[in-house]
């Protein structure tokens, strides 16, 4: 009996799973720490190693390029089809940092296979997810008997997301030709559990700021002058509390403008999902909720925008007392954004909103970082609907839909390319990211290849005429 796609899909990931597992393995055996400059090197060597990986998977073009910090990779493999859509996947090749001392089993460089996980630093976060598009667009060819993709392929993988992407905007921007694509597929994410596979639609941005405030030129005494001056610590106390209103929600003038809602079909879709509360607090380390009325605790940290103190300080921190009126107060603040939010009218409006509160005789500043955008994907968007097809032949079940509440770069390549920004990831929770004894479960992992073999037959044939 003749193979149907699906199971000659199966049977080449089968035939290669270790010999796939052993290369990620030589990967993974390179710290390639991006925060810690001593490791520069191996930065750079991961880089190479995967440019070296991509050509003997295939990809005609593979490239270093080079950022004021660390490199990056790009890749790509035209589809013999012309007409074909454009796509281009993102991931990084940098990890966090890691020792034994902080906690590991073994040896976080040392790759382990423990029953069905594989335990390494960057296993989940990030090489493992990237890694498996390699195996994936090797199954996709042998089971459709093609020599080259059905999409026009191209891969930009980072080597400082650990660090905070500080160079990611102006590579971009700088290699916007290259990297042009119809839709970006991210394969920095996660799914909701292994029993409940999942697509990611959406990610929150971000802004952040500092407000210092200045009163006396020096700390004075509180009996002398304490009543007749103005307080720093007193106003950014005030400050602070006028951040939201006593429904949760963000105070700030103009903050909500342009806010794209959530639509009922996506609260049911969130309700749908078996999430426990008293579970996630337990991960929250914490003992109630508390957040904008009139929303779950999913909506909130997925689809709401928020305003939180990050720190707030300000006069005599030390044991005992000390009479004083301090000279200076300062509060940290940062801000998740949802779509629709632009983080320049967001920053505006917190100046004002600052200006108008602070009273007369406290000089104060306002900083700002980069802000990162959000983005989100309508969920009848026809390549969304490839990722979701594609992702429920693999797992073999529905696939359901959840959002992040962090921020990353992805919204950058929305920005810069103007392409939707498609969500695949397989890791799950358990899989510590950051923490020790990372790993990734490899059944999931051949589950992203198995989706990847998929994905590319079913956007050429479906998203054509929709582009």
């Amino acid at each position: 009996m003749s193979e149907t796609p699906d199971s000659a899909v199966r049977t080449y990931i089968e035939n290669h799973r270790a010999a796939f597992l052993d290369t990620l393995s030589e990967w993974l055996r390179i710290p390639s720490v991006s925060a810690q400059p001593d490791h520069a090197g191996d930065v750079r060597r991961s880089a190479e190693w995967l440019a070296a990986a991509l050509k003997e998977t295939g990809f005609p073009t593979t490239e270093v390029w080079e950022t004021p910090g660390a490199p990056a990779v790009f890749a790509e493999w035209p589809s013999d089809d012309p007409d074909a859509p454009t796509v281009l996947v993102y991931g990084h090749h940098d990890v966090q940092p890691a020792a034994r001392e902080d906690g590991w089993d073994t040896d976080p460089f040392e790759p382990v296979v423990r029953g069905n996980r594989l335990h390494a630093r960057g296993a989940a976060d990030d090489k493992g997810q990237v890694f498996f598009h390699t195996l994936g667009v090797r199954a996709h060819l042998a089971a459709t008997g093609r020599t080259a993709p059905a999409v026009h392929l191209k891969l930009l993988v980072e080597g400082e997301e650990e660090s905070g992407s500080p160079n990611f905007r102006a590579l971009i921007e700088a290699h916007k030709d290259r990297i042009a694509a119809d839709a970006v597929i991210v394969s920095d994410t996660g799914m909701w559990s292994e029993d409940t596979p999942t697509v990611c639609t959406g990610m929150r941005g971000l802004a952040e700021c500092e407000i210092a405030l200045h009163g006396p030129d020096q700390d004075i005494h509180s009996g002398s002058f304490g009543g007749a001056v103005p307080n720093p610590a007193t106003e950014v106390a005030r400050l602070v509390a006028a951040l939201h209103d006593e429904h949760g929600r963000v105070a700030v003038p103009g903050f909500y403008e342009g806010i794209t809602e959530l639509t009922d079909r996506e609260r049911e879709l969130f309700a749908e999902l078996p999430f426990d509360e008293g579970r996630w607090l337990h991960t929250a380390k914490s003992h109630a909720t508390h957040g904008e009325a009139g929303h779950t605790t999913l909506e909130r940290i997925w689809a709401r925008p928020t305003a939180e103190v990050n720190g707030i300080g300000g006069g005599y921190q030390g044991v005992g007392s000390k009479t004083i009126i301090p000279s200076s107060a300062l509060v940290k603040l940062s801000f998740r954004l949802v779509a629709g939010q632009d983080p320049a009218h967001v920053e505006q409006a917190v100046r004002a909103w600052a200006a108008d509160r602070i009273p007369g005789g406290i000089r104060h500043t306002v900083t700002f970082g980069s802000a990162t955008r959000p983005c989100l994907t309508p969920l009848d968007h026809p390549a969304l609907q490839s990722v979701v097809r594609a992702m429920g032949r693999a797992f073999e079940q529905k696939i359901r839909f959840t959002r992040e509440g962090g921020s990353g770069p992805a919204a950058d390549l929305q920005d810069v390319l103007g392409a939707p920004v498609l969500f695949l990831g397989i890791s799950v929770p358990s899989d510590g990211w950051h923490a020790p004894n990372e790993k990734v479960e490899i059944d999931l992992l051949l589950k992203g290849v198995e989706t990847t073999a998929h994905l590319w037959g079913d956007l050429a044939e479906n998203w054509r005429d929709a582009r």
